[in-house]
């Protein structure tokens, strides 16, 4: 007889509170970049989990926020696919804001969010993230107080993404929310993401976390040549050959940086999570290029697979 069950939940929330960190430490590895910029996520990322029988797939969506490009409009279409066909939303916030939490205080984003949870009738956990920094856990009652008047929640669970505080928590709620079906996904793969799009994420990340202000928020990477070979001692090693782009010419010497040490840091970084990811040897080859204003260019976009 089969047993098996099924759960697709989709976790939402605005930029920067912490999703992709939350996805990454649910799944045991990481399939989803994090930086402490906003909107590093760009597109809908699955992941999937197994405890028995039973399969969760997540949905990690871009930060929920006001888009000011064609990308942006993009990355909203994103989280608004996100919410569709899902059994359960976990609604990610931070425990320490930096605004004063009450009931008529909370960001338009989130109650947006909470609009539309509640127009689609869906059922949803409120994750509490960044518990960690919390000096106060009093403050804990506050938000709860605050959220739950907004909205009658399954479940509220305090978490740290960083941590793993709560985290088992949290899953054991979004297994409530599983129906018999047969999973949807072989029960060895974590995400849908192609290999070539996790590599070159991996390198953006790199990017993400060294560049400050409007700059990597332009930055695109394609990768070129993506493949593997042997070395001279018939071990595998992966190629990997990738153009970054950027908005302006102005850009393109702070992503190579002086002696090309910031593309020498990035490509040397890239390397060593691209080796542990695929438990092998790999070259990191990278060159930066300029398109104008290809955040607002259709065609482009498409191109990069952001779309």
């Amino acid at each position: 007889m089969n047993n098996q069950t099924t759960a697709f939940i989709a976790i939402v929330g605005r930029p920067n509170v912490g999703k992709s960190s939350l996805l990454n430490k649910m799944l045991g590895q990481k399939i989803a970049i994090v930086s402490d910029k906003p909107q590093t996520t760009r597109t809908r990322i699955m992941g999937v989990l197994n405890r028995d029988e039973a399969q969760v797939v997540y949905i990690d969506t871009p930060g929920f926020h006001k888009p000011r490009n064609t990308l942006g409009n993009n990355m909203m279409r994103a989280v608004q696919s996100g919410l569709s066909d899902v059994d359960a939303v976990t609604l990610v916030i931070e425990a320490s804001p930096k605004f004063k939490v009450d009931a008529e205080n909370l960001p338009k984003a989130e109650l947006e969010l909470i609009a539309e949870i509640k127009k689609r009738k869906l059922h949803a956990v409120l994750a509490i993230n960044k518990i960690d920094l919390l000096k106060d856990k009093h403050e804990l009652f506050d938000i709860i107080l605050a959220y739950t008047k907004q909205y009658d929640f399954d479940a509220v669970v305090p978490i740290s993404a960083l941590t793993g505080d709560g985290v088992t928590a949290l899953i054991d709620e979004q297994l409530k929310f599983v129906k018999p079906s047969p999973h949807f996904f072989p029960d060895d793969v974590v995400t849908d993401q192609p290999e070539r799009t996790m590599v070159a994420e991996m390198i953006r990340e790199k990017l993400l976390q060294l560049l400050d202000k409007e700059v990597p928020h332009g930055i695109a990477v394609d990768l070129e040549r993506f493949y593997e070979r042997d070395n001279a001692n018939g071990e595998p090693i992966l190629e990997v050959e990738a153009i970054i782009y950027c908005e302006r010419e102005s850009h393109k010497g702070i992503v190579i940086g002086k002696g090309g040490n910031v593309l020498k840091k990035v490509g040397s970084s890239a390397r060593l999570d691209i080796e542990e990811f695929f438990g092998c040897q790999a070259d990191v080859k990278l060159w930066v290029k300029v398109k104008e204003d290809w955040r607002n260019r259709g065609g482009i976009i498409h191109t990069f697979g952001l779309d």
